[in-house]
């Protein structure tokens, strides 16, 4: 097959699927299919018109990824926004989606991302913010992986680890960003808690309802972020929080310690305390420990010091943060709260600023930017 051919190709091909209505990102991802289907039959038998080839597979690649897209939706909104408790009734073919594009020929970091990006429906900017890696790298990654299944077949679907990964991430980015995937990632969890007896399942599972169970409080009436000390408990769900410390206690009753039961654990320990003032800051601390231990994750170590900076001071929190890399997402922003309790109002109303620059969502943005704003304004009062 000639590449110099294909790439000059690509292009042309690319806007004759816009023409035809595909929009720019999804016309593109359709051409990438259609190079993969080229890389794979071209050698054997080469087309007599490229060009046409490459549009007609093209073409009905985006027609297929929108069909399914259109079916992913359709699910969605069969879902209530707030989950019904109690197990699913069965397993759906989105979920055995999930395990196939967990391919075992795949790393499984690249699993999570050809599966976020090919059925969770986040894009490829998410999927890097998530990761925490270039726009760019993550594009290259997902292509990747579409070359390495597109020659393999799927008689051996992936792991229940890396469906757990994807389905964390899915209900992440449901819950705090631009896309609301979260009671789907719970309908799907609640499917394979059914499905498989696991206690990093149920940990999961539980993890997210006790997250859900807070969302109503988390947003103010006039849409600006409130966070967790000053949210009103009252609108908290006692019933989803109910359950998933109820199935937390289970799973951990197991003795199979695994890092989404470490992460309930501690969502629980916030729903529990009645008060901000009332939390056991100093548990939260040990079970960050524990997931120090289990994930050696920096994002795990930068909230593990917003913990210790409640339980032991803000200077003791500094000194976590400190053996960090500030390059971390939310750094700047943890440092201002903590030289804010601190007493060093000058900095963190500095760092609020520079956090709120830095920050991924609008919501989020306009927290911080409120923050340095009220930190200034009393400063020069």
């Amino acid at each position: 097959m000639n590449e110099v051919l294909i790439r000059s190709l690509t292009p042309s091909v690319i806007g004759v699927l816009v023409r035809r209505g595909a929009d720019f990102a999804a016309a593109e991802d359709a051409v990438q299919e259609a190079l993969i289907e080229a890389v794979r039959v071209w050698e054997a038998d080469p087309p007599r018109d490229p060009k046409g080839w490459l549009v007609t597979v093209a073409w009905r690649k985006f027609l297929d990824a929108t069909r399914a897209d259109s079916a992913r939706r359709r699910r969605e909104d069969l879902v209530d926004q707030e989950p019904e408790p109690g197990p699913a009734a069965e397993v759906d073919d989105t979920l055995q989606l999930y395990f196939l594009c967990a391919h075992p020929s795949l790393t499984p970091s690249s699993a999570v991302a050809l599966t976020l990006r090919a059925i969770g429906g986040l894009t490829t900017r998410q999927i890097a913010q998530a990761y925490l890696v270039p726009e760019a790298t993550m594009a290259q990654r997902i292509s990747r992986a579409k070359r390495t299944v597109s020659g393999v077949g799927f008689e051996q679907p992936g792991d229940v680890a890396t469906v757990l990964r994807v389905l964390y991430l899915v209900f992440n980015e449901g819950y705090s960003g631009d896309v609301d995937l979260a009671a789907e990632a719970i309908r799907l969890t609640r499917q394979l808690a059914v499905a498989i007896d696991h206690p990093e399942v149920a940990g999961l599972l539980a993890l997210m309802l006790l997250h859900h169970a807070r969302r109503a409080g988390r947003i103010a009436p006039d849409g600006s972020l409130v966070p967790l000390a000053e949210q009103d408990r009252g609108r908290w769900d006692t019933g989803l929080i109910a359950e998933g410390v109820g199935i937390l206690q289970a799973a951990l009753a197991r003795d199979r310690l695994g890092e989404f039961q470490a992460q309930a654990a501690v969502a629980a320990l916030h729903a529990d305390a009645p008060t901000a003032e009332e939390t056991d800051w100093v548990q939260i601390v040990e079970w960050y420990d524990e997931l120090v231990r289990l994930t050696d994750s920096p994002v795990v170590r930068l909230n593990r010091a917003v913990a210790v900076g409640e339980a032991d001071g803000a200077r003791a929190g500094l000194a976590a943060l400190g053996e960090l890399d500030e390059s971390l997402p939310r750094y700047t922003a943890v440092s201002a709260y903590l030289h804010e309790r601190d007493g060093d109002l000058a900095t963190a109303a500095r760092q609020y600023a520079e956090a709120a620059h830095k920050a991924s969502n609008l919501a989020e943005r306009d927290y911080l930017t409120c923050q340095a704003a009220r930190l200034n304004a009393g400063r020069n009062s």
